[in-house]
């Protein structure tokens, strides 16, 4: 990288945001923003043509999130090197991005400039970069029993409302079987009751209030 600038892709589906994200970058020495995409289509076709150095990514985007966006990335590119930017920093959330193969995750509440272009820097340089309050989340998560997907259904039915016997007709399953899995709900998410397991499943990004 010496002698020249990181090129950046700059993908946010929030005009004023993109904008304002490319500006900053673009100012910084050192630092260029060689294109900017409003989803994941987008984001996919300029990578191709562009093969920049860092790619900045919203979580949230109309289509394909932020998440499926990385993952398509990755698999174009195994080398590509994304920072991911969301309103979300539950532990799940991190944990999903990390999975997805970013190399740095920044929340979008802190809005700290001088947070982004340390974490432009270090992911250029072949490091990750997650601030200690991220960490601490992904730390936590790697300790928790992953959910499986049937698991999954189940708590999402729960979550809008639906009894045991709803989820009976919908899942085509015995009342003992829903019951089962319930129970295992609470016990990996170390919830009380069904209501607990919704409660911590949204605190931990598990779910979210608009999926």
């Amino acid at each position: 990288m010496k002698n020249q600038n990181i090129r950046i892709m700059v993908v946010d589906d929030n005009d004023m945001m993109r904008r304002g994200l490319a500006e900053t970058i673009s100012v910084e020495p050192g630092m260029e923003t060689v294109g900017t995409a409003a989803n994941a289509e987008e984001a996919l076709e300029l990578y191709r043509q562009l093969k920049p150095d860092i790619v900045t990514m919203d979580y949230q985007m109309p289509g394909d999130n932020g998440i499926r966006c990385t993952r398509n990335l990755v698999e174009l590119d195994p080398e590509v090197k994304i920072i991911l930017l969301s309103v979300y920093d539950s532990e799940e959330d991190v944990w999903r991005a990390v999975q997805a193969g970013v190399k740095g995750y920044l929340s979008k509440k802190t809005g700290e400039v001088d947070v982004m272009i340390e974490a432009i820097q270090k992911v250029a340089a072949g490091k990750e970069f997650f601030p200690e309050n991220i960490q601490q989340k992904l730390e936590k998560r790697s300790e928790q029993k992953e959910l499986t997907p049937r698991e999954k259904e189940v708590l999402i039915l729960l979550s809008t409302g639906n009894s045991n016997k709803d989820i009976c007709d919908k899942m085509d399953l015995s009342l003992p079987t829903v019951k089962f899995h319930i129970r295992h709900l609470c016990d990996k998410l170390n919830a009380t009751d069904r209501t607990d397991a919704v409660v911590k499943a949204f605190r931990k990004g598990i779910l979210h209030i608009d999926q």
